[in-house]
């Protein structure tokens, strides 16, 4: 029997052997990958662009809003964008696979920029409350209807309730973008926890992020009406195994599915698809 759920995914890198951070993104190779959502039962995303030096990502933001914006298919798909960075933690742990020279504070003005360019198609903006002065940047994402997250962020518990005062809903993949090594109480995974229902929490499904009993706890604990599932997938989701990249950062993705940076142990996104995510 044919799965008929169709889904909504608020994280994707990229699809089908396609990566959206590419600097190169052609129509093309954008509708090649919102055809294959569409067969693996996706009816929209957020295509997620992850940190990069600051007027890369205005040139890529230009150039996928031209795409979106030129094609009614793919604009039938790709619902919005997201924009993961570069207003991140810099510090090891928390920034994940985001290159450190690029991480910078929130900045209004740079904000602004990005939100011109993507001629109000920025839909969700993940950043680290910590950094953002005043809530500042959350304030004018929020007051421009644009759902602002916390991520790759080490904000305590009162920093994380002062940016809710100021506009923000969410948490981007909750378990992931924080050390190996935490705090045993006082730490971001249960900062954000005791926050469920204030925002609401993404979570990255894959058995490699969070094995599956850990997740199993922080849905229970968080509330699965509070709870989004995403992949965070990227060019290798719904492709074979090989050699991809992700922004200019090269990653290797196994059979396992496993996506790391060459040569190194942390993860770089996923290779799982919605369907598969489910499971």
């Amino acid at each position: 029997m044919k799965n008929s759920i169709k889904y909504i995914d608020l994280q994707v890198n990229g699809y089908a052997g396609i990566d959206f951070n590419s600097m190169i993104l052609a129509e093309e190779q954008l509708l090649v990958a919102c055809k294959k959502l569409e067969e693996d039962n996706v009816e929209g995303i957020l295509a997620t662009l992850i940190t990069d030096d600051f007027y890369k990502m205005i040139d890529k933001i230009n150039n996928i809003t031209s795409i979106i914006e030129g094609n009614n298919y793919i604009k039938s798909i790709i619902k919005g964008i997201h924009i993961e960075g570069p207003f991140l933690n810099s510090n090891d742990g928390y920034r994940g696979a985001h290159p450190r020279e690029f991480i910078i504070p929130p900045d209004i003005e740079k904000v602004k920029r990005m939100f011109d360019s993507a001629k109000g198609l920025i839909k969700l903006f993940t950043l680290a409350p910590e950094n953002d002065q005043n809530f500042s940047v959350t304030k004018f994402l929020s007051d421009n209807n644009v759902i602002v997250s916390a991520g790759h962020s080490n904000a305590s518990l009162s920093q994380l309730n002062e940016a809710i005062d100021s506009g923000l809903k969410l948490y981007t993949h909750l378990g992931n973008g924080s050390p190996t090594l935490l705090p045993r109480h006082d730490n971001i995974i249960n900062r954000v926890l005791s926050l469920a229902g204030k925002i609401s929490i993404c979570f990255i499904s894959d058995g490699i992020h969070i094995p599956t009993f850990v997740l199993k706890n922080y849905l229970n604990a968080a509330g699965i009406e509070n709870c989004i599932i995403v992949t965070d997938c990227m060019a290798a989701a719904s492709a074979p195994p090989g050699i991809y990249s992700v922004s200019h950062i090269n990653v290797e993705v196994g059979e396992d599915k496993i996506v790391r940076e060459i040569g190194k142990d942390n993860l770089a996104g996923s290779a799982i698809t919605m369907k598969e995510s489910e499971k």
